[in-house]
Order: structure tokens, then C-alpha cells, then sequence
């Protein structure tokens, strides 16, 4: 992902800045930098062929 793109996108929801991550099972992701929603849970998105998938209902919540 191109580091200017990376820089400007935010989570549709709370508008956090987002972070890289890597998911459950293994691949790339972007979460919330900060909570989203209510404490101690947060939204991540998967990323599909590069592309991020930023859509609040296919997000996955994290918490912890």
C-alpha cells in the first residue's frame, strides 16, 4: 500500500486512524488505533488483493 494512502485512511466509524495488524488466521489487516465503539474493543478491517475493506459491517471487533 502506498504510504501516502496509508497515512489518510481512517475507520468509517469512529474516524481513528488505523494501524497494520495481521488478523486471526494470518493475514494483513488494518485496526483502529484507539477504541471504537465502547472500551477495550476495536474495529479491523481485512485487506483483499491490497485493497482495504472498509466497511463498518464487515468489520471484525477486537477486544482485549
Amino acid at each position: 500500500m502506498e504510504p501516502w494512502l496509508r497515512e489518510i485512511l481512517r475507520c468509517p466509524v469512529g474516524h481513528h486512524e488505523l494501524v497494520d495488524a495481521v488478523g486471526p488466521d494470518g493475514t494483513p489487516e488494518l485496526q483502529c488505533a484507539t477504541d471504537c465503539g465502547e472500551p477495550g474493543c476495536r474495529r479491523a478491517y481485512r485487506i483483499e488483493d491490497g485493497i482495504p475493506v472498509l466497511l463498518a459491517d464487515e468489520a471484525r471487533t477486537v477486544t482485549g
